[in-house]
């Protein structure tokens, strides 16, 4: 063994027995950044292994089988005719539309899936080239991935990093497996004129859940989808384009518009049932924008001639002593069981019955709730009652209300906007980025201290909100097209002040990649006051100036 060999080794040659029982390592964290295991390090590095169970292990896999898929797909019909694009993640996978010369069937649907099964078994080398910002121009422009190269041209960067495997070759933005003998997790099916790639997810290792049907939810990804062509902003290079020509208005007034018309709309239909179901049950994930869309849809009701009110889930939060726990010993706020339950359906039901309540108030500081603590009150015949909170879609927490008196409503984020056609803006990490700028403008958070909440969030979203999405009478997807060169300058010096050791190093690392692909709206005068994005940065009318609802 020469000199270089002891100082040098292949991540892949260190594993040993790191891996857990139905989980796979897929790479290493070394000195805060996410190596493939192809890679080396020196000899007194120590890297932290990354496995398929955890987040950014899931995302390493999920890149690779893309890719897997990519270069199938070109082995079978040739490169210049073909495209996959991908649009959004949807059961456990990415829903990817597909262009092909004599259209998608199920026939090369399957032939699609045997060619990338072939290659597994193949175990083929997926390497990394580097190669200069006019090498990957000229390559992205000879398959026809324009916006690829129309990117790369609007970047200072000099050199480009491509995966290579066999002839093909690709930029996913990201570290890969090393081998496609271990992409064999993964399953390929058919929805209209394009694909369901699953995949493992979930953190739940080398494993698929079960698909589940999600037709509401696929609308609002068709939805999504023709907002972003109306705006004319497919791609971030479009969203680009109109930054430098300096036509961000028009984008920004058109994006708001689209929003407050989806909010009327929705309006409408309760107002046109409002005679049967008078209860508005509002949820969503963190960070979705759930509480100024309640306040711009009781706007929308009142256009309507009603006069809605809003009665708060956290005055309802059982004593602190009696919260439940979550398995580290932390109260478990996210909880249904956080809630007495009981309490809030029996004053729902007497509201709804005309009848007299004495809400209580919930006191954050000593743990404590007061029944009974508020004016005595009650509401008119027909008079809506709008509810929000993690629960709203889970039918045991309004049990005592008949399912057709109630009008659910899930809020979600559904980035409609593409880095390019391979590499989307991942939901998660686009409401991360409102929840960083919101916690730091209003409740004095570090960077560090969100990311390390962000964990145990998406735990608490996939247990108590999303399983229930598909029971909602209507979906509002939040995302504004413009919003992340917005944000940007507000995220970047928080997630640039992430210290190396620091253990969400690798999670900012990766969000400031994509972030800095984007150019930046400074002009922040062009967004309304009511505007959702708003309620992340600042001056809305619907908060005060330290974060807190007016109302």
């Amino acid at each position: 063994m020469d000199g270089k060999d002891k100082r040098e080794r292949v991540l892949r040659e260190l594993i040993q027995e790191q891996a857990k029982e139905n989980d796979m390592i897929v790479a290493a964290i070394v000195n805060g950044e996410i190596k493939s295991l192809g890679d080396t390090i020196d000899e007194g590095q120590t890297p932290v292994w990354v496995h398929l169970s955890d987040s950014i292990g899931e995302r390493v896999y999920r890149r690779s089988v893309l890719f897997l898929a990519i270069v199938a797909m070109r082995e079978l019909y040739g490169a210049a005719d073909i495209e996959l694009i991908v649009r959004a993640s949807l059961n456990g996978g990415l829903y990817c539309d597909l262009i092909l010369p004599g259209g998608v069937t199920d026939g090369t649907v399957t032939a699609i899936e045997v060619q990338m099964r072939a290659i597994v078994k193949e175990n083929r080398a997926i390497r990394k080239r580097v190669v200069s910002k006019e090498e990957a121009v000229r390559l992205f422009k000879a398959t026809r991935q324009i916006p690829k190269a129309n990117l790369l041209n609007m970047l200072q960067e000099e050199d480009v990093v491509l995966h290579t495997c066999g002839e093909q070759y690709d930029s996913l933005y990201g570290v890969m497996l090393d081998k496609t003998g271990e992409l064999g997790c993964f399953d390929l099916k058919r929805i209209n004129n394009g694909v369901l790639l699953r995949m493992p997810s979930g953190g739940q290792g080398l494993f698929l859940r079960p698909p589940i049907a999600q037709p509401k939810f696929t609308q609002t990804l068709k939805e999504s989808k023709q907002w972003a062509k109306i705006l004319h902003c497919e791609y971030m290079p479009d969203l680009n384009r109109s930054i430098q020509l300096g036509q961000t208005g028009d984008l920004i007034r058109v994006s708001e518009a689209l929003h407050e018309k989806k909010i009327a709309e929705i309006a409408d239909r309760i107002a046109a049932g409002i005679k049967k179901a008078r209860l508005i049950m509002i949820a969503g994930p963190s960070s979705s924008g759930k509480t100024s869309f309640a306040q711009r849809l009781k706007v929308q009701l009142r256009v309507n001639g009603l006069t809605p009110v809003s009665i708060s889930l956290d005055d309802y939060f059982v004593n602190r002593k009696e919260t439940p726990l979550t398995p580290e010993g932390a109260y478990d706020y996210e909880s249904l069981r956080a809630l007495n339950v009981e309490l809030f359906n029996e004053h729902l039901v007497a509201l709804m019955q005309g009848k007299e309540v004495a809400l209580p108030r919930y006191d954050f500081v000593t743990g404590e709730r007061e029944d009974g603590a508020r004016p005595n009150f009650s509401i008119a015949p027909e008079q809506p009652i709008i509810v929000e909170g993690i629960h709203g879609l889970n039918e045991e927490l309004t049990h005592a209300v008949p399912r057709d008196e109630k009008f659910k409503i899930y809020v979600s984020a559904l980035t409609q906007l593409n880095i390019d056609m391979h590499n989307r803006i991942p939901t998660t990490d686009a409401r991360f980025v409102r929840r960083l700028v919101r916690d730091y403008q209003f409740r004095a958070s570090s960077a560090i201290k969100t990311l390390r909440q962000w964990r145990d969030v998406r735990k608490g979203e996939e247990k108590n909100i999303f399983p229930y999405q598909e029971d909602a009478d209507a979906v509002f997807n939040s995302a504004l097209i413009y919003e992340l060169a917005v944000l940007k300058k507000y995220a970047v010096p928080l997630l640039s002040a992430v210290a190396p050791h620091e253990a969400g190093y690798a999670d900012a690392q990766n969000i400031l990649r994509f972030l800095t692909q984007f150019g930046s709206i400074e002009d922040e005068s062009d967004i309304p006051n009511n505007s959702i994005l708003r309620e992340f940065i600042g001056k809305s009318c619907f908060f005060t100036s330290t974060g807190d609802l007016k109302e």
